[in-house]
């Protein structure tokens, strides 16, 4: 099992007890488990979380001294995925959660006081919450540990006492302070970081300029629910910048005005009604996510646009979250120039039910496409059912995508692979695919899937559940091969029904 950082997990407990396995049972020749060599013990545990190793390594004298020779650092209160969880907040003792988060203070500053200064630390991660004694802590023993060992990567992940569902701005602008009396205090730490999330905070006009310039190492920054004022502008700019992560923030716009090395840009639910992002010298930037609920007042991106200074874009996805699509299918000659070193490209959460040739506007503006995966589904667990609140706030019904070929007899002589998420034998789909195969002249692979299973919705209301549709894929051998003729395709085009 892994946790939400994509780390491996590892019950600490079950651990404890496979150690006292071992000890026990060496036939009179001592624990087996510290009679491994080092540095076979360190690769072991320096795959888990830092505390579940240090919890091991105290069952054994000949481990005690390992912690202090650990390469990697992942150091973490468990609290914080259930802390964050909503429906188990009212569970949870705030006092237990803050006394974890001291733990993690006063341990982070142990090990990186005693460990060796001549191993060099190949990654550091620390995630904890925003509180003054306890930052400060962290932060001095990070930063001393910068100055008297090689730190070759190091990240902070820093989440503040309350969620963000039972914020208020105060709160909001309270921990946007407490954030900057944070980096005004351990400037050093910040100084060697090279990845920061951060998570629920209001800034000033200028605070996130002078953050970014405190961090001069800084390779990727995250923004959870983070912003410089309701529709404010905020400009970046960082000479290091690789990644930037930006989640439903407030902001008007957000301008990426010089980044020499930015490789990808994420933006999830944007509150703005203009195009979210500038995208000013961004010489790198290859990769774009945009994520996004959209609502019938909000204006529909024009990719000519909003990448007009973006000629080098390879991966491109966009998730419609099962409603409004809000780019315009727009005429080759506008988007060529933007579109043309694109090679991968994922929609996901189409609506069903609703026409998809709209999509193939990407094969007539992307020549080099190899790759195209669309991802058809009425996820029932994030589309908002509540007629009013849909009504309130602009929520659309279903509803087309006007499109027509501007070239009716246009061939694509890149793409290779199609995938299909959602797939059902109705015309909708066999029309579509039909149209790929007839406009991709080398398509040589066909991946069809059912529907994403999503372990929530079967927790949906009945009236709910009532109005999603039974799955038709096709299952059986004799099923797939009806749906296969129906298709019709030549026989370059390998059709996979996949599981």
């Amino acid at each position: 099992m892994k946790n939400k950082n994509g780390r491996r997990r590892r019950n600490p407990n079950a651990m404890q007890k496979a150690a006292r396995k071992e000890a026990s049972a060496g036939n009179g020749d001592g624990d087996r488990l510290s009679k491994l060599p080092n540095d076979l013990l360190l690769n072991i545990l320096e795959r888990v979380d830092t505390l579940d190793a240090i919890r091991a390594c105290v069952l054994s004298k000949q481990m005690l001294k390992l912690p202090a020779m650990f390469s990697r650092f992942f150091i973490s209160f468990d609290s914080i995925p259930a802390y964050h969880d909503k429906a188990r907040l009212p569970s949870l003792s705030l006092s237990d959660v803050f006394r974890t988060n001291s733990a993690v203070a006063h341990v982070t500053d142990n090990i990186l006081s005693t460990r060796s200064p001549v191993i060099t630390i190949s990654k550091l991660k620390i995630r904890f919450i925003l509180m003054q004694q306890d930052s400060l802590t962290i932060g001095k023993s990070v930063a001393c540990a910068m100055a008297t060992n090689k730190v070759d990567a190091a990240e902070f992940e820093i989440v503040t006492e309350k969620p963000y569902k039972i914020c208020s701005s105060a709160d909001l602008l309270r921990y946007g302070k407490q954030f900057n009396d944070f980096v005004g205090a351990c400037p050093d730490a910040f100084a060697g970081l090279r990845r920061l999330w951060l998570r629920n905070m209001r800034f000033g006009e200028l605070d996130i300029p002078n953050i970014l310039s405190t961090c001069k190492l800084l390779e990727s920054l995250r923004l959870s629910h983070c912003d410089s004022g309701i529709h404010s502008v905020q400009q970046v700019e960082h000479a290091q910048l690789v990644e930037l992560q930006v989640d439903n923030g407030k902001f008007e716009r957000v301008e990426l005005i010089c980044l020499p090395k930015l490789q990808w840009v994420t933006y999830t639910n944007w509150s703005s009604y203009e195009d979210p992002i500038y995208f000013g010298f961004v010489p790198q930037l290859s990769k774009l996510s945009l994520v996004k609920i959209g609502v019938g007042s909000q204006k529909t991106l024009e990719l000519s646009q909003l990448l007009a200074n973006v000629p080098s874009i390879s991966e491109l996805y966009l998730d419609f979250r099962t409603e409004k699509i809000w780019v315009i299918p727009e005429c080759p000659k506008l988007l060529v120039p933007m579109l043309s070193k694109l090679q991968h490209v994922n929609l996901d959460h189409l609506p069903e039910g609703c026409d998809l040739a709209w999509t193939m506007f990407i094969l007539e503006t992307a020549p080099s496409l190899k790759e195209l995966c669309i991802t058809v589904w009425d996820h029932w667990c994030i589309i908002i059912t509540d007629k009013e609140f849909r009504k309130q706030h602009g929520l659309c019904d279903k509803s087309d995508v006007n499109w027509k070929p501007y070239a009716p007899d246009f061939k694509h002589k890149n793409l290779v692979k199609l995938t299909i998420y959602g797939f059902q034998p109705d015309d909708n789909f066999v029309r579509y695919i039909r149209r790929v195969v007839e406009a991709a002249v080398n398509v040589a692979e066909i991946s069809l899937y059912d529907r994403k299973v999503c372990g929530c919705c079967g927790d949906l209301d009945p009236e709910i559940k009532d109005k999603v549709c039974p799955s038709r894929y096709p299952r059986t051998a004799e099923e797939r091969k009806r749906t296969s003729e129906d298709l019709g395709l030549p026989s370059r085009a390998v059709i996979h029904f996949r599981s």
